[in-house]
């Protein structure tokens, strides 16, 4: 009796599905990564997963996880992260591991390295037992890479050479800093998978333009960014973020005197009226957990366009058409979900404002 009820509890455990609850009827651009799922995925997202690229350079996609008032880690100095906010839900999880095996590379801050002590950015670390079906779908896509790249931005190069991300054999790892964090970093040993690349940078920090520009060197057509919020916020500021897929977990997590948390973004901020606006490409969700995939302002302009002298009209009429979200499903408590709100893409393509940078109290990478 006691085994039986801990199957049908394990078969409860595993039913869940993250299910779609609208999306934005637009066109899809192309070039694209992706398409419909294995199978073994297709049970567990109920979705096609497309990821519109850029004609030129890589594309840079972001997932976080945030609590509803915006927290994604409970302190400042690397102890928690994402599995704090997400409660570790397997959801969340899956997601996470998707989005890897669908990019050529994931980026992260030296920061989010150190929180994750014994992390590996591969999609296989976040959910196993989606291990063979990740792979499966890599091979659809033609990715000639068993693994993603794991991409390291330090600016001191401060890390730590026995890190386990750093030290899979089937790993490679690119660690990006400047040229004092090339020198510490040639001073210890690291794993033969790890190389080094200094690049420009700014009064010490990590310049992200050129940062961009070696990922594009590398042939990494699809960059997940996993943060931390300050490096998040630097490619925020430069306009090369082109989509945020958003977890938000069911719970609040509060600030006071004693208890700084770090937020979505970092090291950024914007004047009230003039902030960029983003565009809902879909809603999504499992329990209680809402998944969201937002498109960022400029992410449809051409390079090209966003660099060079177009007035804002043309701006304007490079993006895609405004659209509305349509209802697509019906809540699993069986009450219908309507979702009807007109999606601003114009908005979105307001001349992007200056922002204003707060100096970080230390290397945010």
């Amino acid at each position: 009796m006691i085994a039986a009820s801990t199957s049908l509890e394990q078969s409860v455990a595993d039913a869940w599905r993250i299910e779609p609850l609208g999306d934005a009827a637009q066109p899809r651009p192309r070039p694209v990564r992706g398409g419909t799922l294995p199978p073994p995925l297709a049970r567990r997202y109920g979705s096609d997963l497309t990821i519109g690229l850029r004609s030129a350079g890589p594309t840079v996609v972001a997932n976080f996880v945030t609590t509803l008032d915006g927290v994604v880690a409970f302190d400042t100095m690397g102890q928690t992260g994402g599995r704090e906010v997400s409660g570790g839900f397997t959801p969340d999880r899956f997601l996470m591991g998707l989005l890897r095996a669908t990019a050529d590379a994931v980026l992260v801050g030296a920061g989010t390295v150190r929180s994750g002590a014994r992390h590996v950015w591969t999609p296989d670390h976040v959910h196993p037992p989606s291990s063979a079906a990740f792979a499966t779908w890599r091979a659809q896509l033609g990715l000639a890479a068993s693994q993603p790249t794991t991409v390291v931005v330090t600016a001191s190069g401060r890390i730590d050479p026995e890190h386990p991300g750093l030290r899979r054999p089937d790993v490679p790892v690119l660690v990006v800093t400047t040229s004092a964090g090339s020198r510490h970093l040639g001073s210890i040993a690291l794993p033969p998978t790890v190389e080094v690349m200094a690049v420009d940078d700014r009064e010490g920090q990590i310049d992200v333009h050129a940062l961009r520009s070696l990922l594009g060197d590398r042939h990494f057509d699809l960059v997940v960014c996993e943060g931390g919020p300050t490096l998040f916020g630097g490619l925020i500021g430069a306009g090369l973020v082109d989509e945020l897929f958003l977890t938000v977990a069911p719970q609040i997590a509060g600030r006071a005197a004693g208890l700084p948390r770090l937020a979505l973004v970092e090291g950024l901020g914007y004047e009230a009226g003039s902030a960029p606006w983003a565009t809902l490409n879909s809603v999504m969700r499992a329990g209680n957990h809402l998944f969201l995939r937002y498109g960022l302002a400029g992410a449809a302009i051409p390079l090209e366009v966003r660099t060079g002298s177009a007035s804002p009209a043309d701006i304007v009429a490079a993006q895609v058409e405004p659209a509305t979200v349509r209802r697509v499903s019906r809540r699993s408590d069986g009450l219908p979900f309507s979702l009807r709100t007109p999606i601003a893409a114009a908005s979105a393509a307001r001349p992007r404002p200056a922002p204003r940078r707060s100096p970080p109290a230390r290397p945010p990478y």
